[in-house]
């Protein structure tokens, strides 16, 4: 059994986290957030240790590594702001431990770098979540596109996933901590195409606002027109119907994907995945590191191109 510390515990992803860590038979030892509304815990680890200061949890992680083994961290879970991640991952290193970083690994490319230097000096390793690579349904599209290796696809990706003024107000909404809508609400969907169709050739961006982008790119093996958005004015008239407040939709030579079943329940497959000796690190994540930071540096070009169907 592995003892787990978890920074961010008050986020939104961290619920997923808990239930992964517990329902692979580990144990949290303690966990961090500036935010104190950490009820969350009762249901999962009641008797783990929180901290409020990041300073106080460094110091209670350094005297865990110099217990036994079977009482140190083996393990940090980062589910802090995107732009704290790397910063975390080091914490981790440096008490020994291997790291469990939520998307996206880094907001720059040249941080990945770093990252993989240090791996390099400890013991301990970088995991990130790259949870879609695990969904069967996404598992057995892979296969059968790879087998046929020598066809270019049509593809449309869209998500909407509405979010009030807070998100605007929250470090969510500032590009130098999110990295921009691309960075924090679909990297693991980039991901996901660079992984079943192959490097980038191409890049076209047709809007970027605080709220929306879309854009077009050609990869080894698609077309692909994409469009992001946190406007509920976006969502389609039967998710409004249907009080969703989300829309995600991925269609193949016009063909669409399912792929909603288990999507909740993919980081308990992410950690198992870990624990049977496989994982994704630095350089799994770099493709659609470096495609997101081509994007948020490529100007809108309203002229030509590949467009969305729900671009206007």
């Amino acid at each position: 059994m592995a003892n787990f510390g978890l920074i961010g515990v008050g986020g939104y992803i961290a619920p997923r986290h808990l239930e992964a860590i517990r329902d692979t038979g580990h144990t949290l030892l303690a966990s961090c957030d500036p935010n104190d509304s950490v009820g969350i815990l009762d249901r999962y680890f009641p008797e783990s240790r929180f901290f409020t200061e990041i300073e106080r949890f460094d110091r209670f992680l350094e005297k865990r590594r110099r217990l036994d083994e079977d009482q140190r961290i083996h393990y940090l879970t980062v589910c802090s702001p995107n732009y704290l991640h790397d910063a975390h991952i080091r914490l981790a290193l440096r008490i020994g431990a291997s790291a469990i970083c939520e998307k996206p690994l880094v907001l720059s490319p040249w941080n990945l770098d770093a990252l993989g230097e240090l791996e390099n000096e400890y013991p301990g390793r970088i995991y990130t979540v790259l949870q879609l690579r695990l969904h069967p349904t996404l598992i057995a599209l892979k296969k059968r596109l790879d087998e046929r290796a020598g066809e270019r696809h049509d593809v449309v990706l869209t998500y909407i996933t509405r979010r009030g003024p807070w998100y605007g107000i929250s470090w969510k909404g500032t590009p130098a901590k999110s990295g921009g809508i691309a960075m924090n609400i679909c990297i693991h969907f980039f991901d996901m195409l660079l992984w079943l169709f192959g490097g980038v050739e191409r890049s076209l961006v047709h809007a970027r606002t605080p709220d929306r982008a879309a854009g077009a790119l050609e990869l080894e093996r698609a077309r692909v027109r994409w469009l992001l958005s946190t406007s509920g004015k976006d969502l389609p008239e039967e998710a409004v119907r249907d009080g969703k407040p989300a829309f995600r939709s991925i269609t193949i030579d016009g063909e669409e994907i399912e792929f909603s079943n288990v999507f909740t329940s993919l980081h308990t497959r992410v950690y198992e995945d870990i624990f049977e000796g496989g994982g994704y690190g630095v350089e799994d994540a770099r493709p659609s590191i470096e495609l997101v930071h081509r994007i948020r540096r490529t100007e809108p070009d309203s002229h030509g191109g590949l467009r969305h169907p729900g671009l206007s």
